[in-house]
């Protein structure tokens, strides 16, 4: 068997493979709604039965003005439970595992009247120009995403994953080079991630596991790199994080010379970095869809699950394809046998 189709476990989280689907937007909900519909049911159905072993639903906002649009996700209700469970229940019933991401986009929320952050710096020129929290606020904010965990963890996931990367909120709080806040939260750039972390742990079961993103290096002009990343991943793992999903940049502002190249595995280095230096399991992410550099990245230990974003999209039996090209078979339901006979 290859390594990318051998069964993963971490804590209750059992896996049939190392393939996971990352969280991608769909941009496909009513702008006051926030709950995933037909659309959504139909798209994560596909790929578990496509063979995915971990589907991630896409960006999910803690409140209605956290959304990167108005077109997004969102968990700030109990209402949105029973819609995430019909959705999470019919990935159980093919075998895969599902996760949601929890998020805020903080200064990205394109559609918010008055985006915040924790300053008043746009992430662009053309941007609305944020309103930064409170140090009362960012409090508040800390028990919002306590309470969308919750909301999750009711509508039945075996794992959250925290957004950190790309420029949202909390990724915005461990960034030097936007957050320029004189309290708490500015102080210790990791607080405001330790904090949601350590929210977060109290109201997921004791054996479920907790991801999270992050950006290992930033790509814009005096930009952080790999050593601040790590130290922020080592104060994420020791506040409650159990695997960190490696990606890079996002975070917005002119780009400088730190941005690499988009070609296959250009994250990996940094998976395996964090790997490495942190003793911690890794997700890597970014074009990884050729089946021999997927299978490369866990067989040479540069990380223990392989996300798949849009060669997901372009194919939703992206796994079934790839475990069978590496290993002469993969599950197939029983619906579709003929079609490989």
């Amino acid at each position: 068997m290859s390594h990318l189709g051998q069964p993963y476990k971490l804590k209750s989280l059992e896996l049939k493979n190392r393939i996971v689907m990352s969280p991608m937007c769909q941009y496909s909900v009513d702008a006051e709604d926030g709950k995933p519909n037909d659309w959504h049911f139909v798209h994560y159905a596909t790929r578990a039965i496509g063979g995915t072993g971990l589907i991630i639903i896409e960006m999910t906002d803690v409140e209605p003005d956290g959304r990167i649009s108005n077109r997004d996700l969102g968990i700030w209700s109990d209402d949105h439970i029973p819609a995430f469970r019909r959705v999470i229940d019919e990935i159980h019933k093919y075998g895969a595992k599902a996760a949601i991401q929890i998020a805020h986009a903080g200064r990205k929320a394109l559609d918010a009247e008055v985006p915040v952050g924790p300053g008043d710096e746009p992430f662009a020129p053309d941007a609305k120009k944020p309103r930064p929290l409170t140090t009362e606020e960012v409090w508040q904010m800390v028990g919002k995403f306590a309470d969308a965990a919750r909301r999750a963890v009711e509508a039945g996931v075996d794992t959250i994953e925290l957004h950190g990367a790309h420029g949202y909120l909390i990724h915005q709080f461990q960034s030097p080079g936007i957050n320029k806040r004189t309290d708490e939260f500015g102080a210790y750039y990791a607080k405001f991630g330790v904090e949601i972390i350590r929210a977060v742990k109290k109201v997921l079961p004791a054996d479920m596991p907790l991801i999270m993103r992050v950006s290992a290096i930033e790509y814009m002009q005096g930009g952080y790199g790999l050593e601040h990343s790590l130290e922020m991943c080592r104060a994420y793992r020791d506040a409650g994080v159990d695997m960190f999903d490696i990606s890079t940049g996002g975070e917005g502002g002119p780009a400088g010379p730190r941005k690499p190249g988009n070609y296959p595995g250009y994250q990996l280095p940094y998976a395996r970095a964090v790997k490495e230096q942190l003793g911690v399991p890794v997700m890597t992410v970014g074009m990884m869809e050729d089946p021999a550099l997927a299978e490369h990245a866990v067989a040479g230990g540069d990380a223990d699950l392989v996300a798949i974003a849009r060669g997901l999209l372009r194919q939703p039996y992206w796994a079934i394809d790839t475990l069978r090209a590496l290993d002469g078979k993969a599950d197939i339901v029983k619906q579709y046998e003929r079609g490989y006979k």
